[in-house]
């Protein structure tokens, strides 16, 4: 695929590590490329190098070698400037910890972010309104969040991530600190939102069952990234990871 036609790909990237005397290399010649609407799981055990890789897509961390396309564009050589830029104008980021604002509301939390990119208040209030509504937090819309519970609090974060209407999201074991229930439930919902509003996602998590309901899985191993759904049924047709 060109670069042109996809909203993120990764050329040949490798990161290491200096530990003392020793060098750890955490991913070794990845190539990915995710399409406009295409939803892709990353997942592998802890320590594999998905919250590294997650960092190096969001231009938040430099590769070691290799390089990055977002929507077509070259990011190597992006200065710091640059690479704000890119992230405020192309990506959307969700934790594993939501990282809210303590002394604002959730209508506030999600309409900071769109002042700060320069969208007009009133503008800013209306997408605000309808992702919460969208995301089943209307009532709660007025509370900060040592109010909420643990999936309301990331269910704005979620919001917060949308506001902007990034190109493609970017999530690290988004519902990871929730119990199972209120994980499933989240993270269901933030894949129909992803859906309805047509962006790209990587999203990384342990769940297989909820990797299973996206478009794509891939793996990392040992550094490499692999497809996951192209290796999984290997003895007798069984699943295997």
């Amino acid at each position: 695929m060109n670069k042109k036609e996809t909203t993120l790909c990764l050329k040949n990237i490798s990161k290491t590590f200096r530990q003392g005397n020793e060098t750890l290399q955490v991913l070794k010649d990845v190539n990915l490329e995710i399409k406009p609407k295409e939803i892709v799981a990353l997942i592998g055990p802890s320590g594999s190098g998905k919250s590294t890789l997650l960092q190096i897509a969001g231009l938040l961390e430099e590769p070691t070698s290799g390089d990055i396309f977002i929507n077509g564009e070259s990011c190597r050589d992006a200065n710091d400037g640059l690479r704000t830029a890119f992230r405020r104008d192309y990506l959307g980021f969700v934790y594993q910890y939501h990282n809210l604002l303590p002394d604002f509301d959730a209508m506030e939390n999600v309409i900071l972010p769109q002042l700060i990119a320069g969208v007009k208040y009133k503008a800013a209030e209306e997408k605000a309104k309808w992702l919460l509504h969208r995301l089943g937090l209307d009532e709660r819309e007025h509370h900060r969040p040592a109010e909420l519970s643990g999936g309301e609090q990331q269910r704005v974060a979620i919001a917060r991530a949308l506001a902007n209407t990034p190109k493609l999201l970017l999530a690290d074991e988004p519902t990871g600190n929730l119990d199972p229930n209120t994980s499933d439930n989240v993270f269901l919902t933030l894949l129909e939102v992803v859906k309805e509003t047509g962006l790209s996602a990587l999203i990384a998590t342990h769940n297989i069952d909820l990797a299973h309901k996206m478009d794509r899985e891939v793996s990392l191993k040992d550094g490499k990234l692999i497809d996951a759904r192209a290796t999984k049924f290997i003895a007798n047709g069984e699943n295997f990871y």
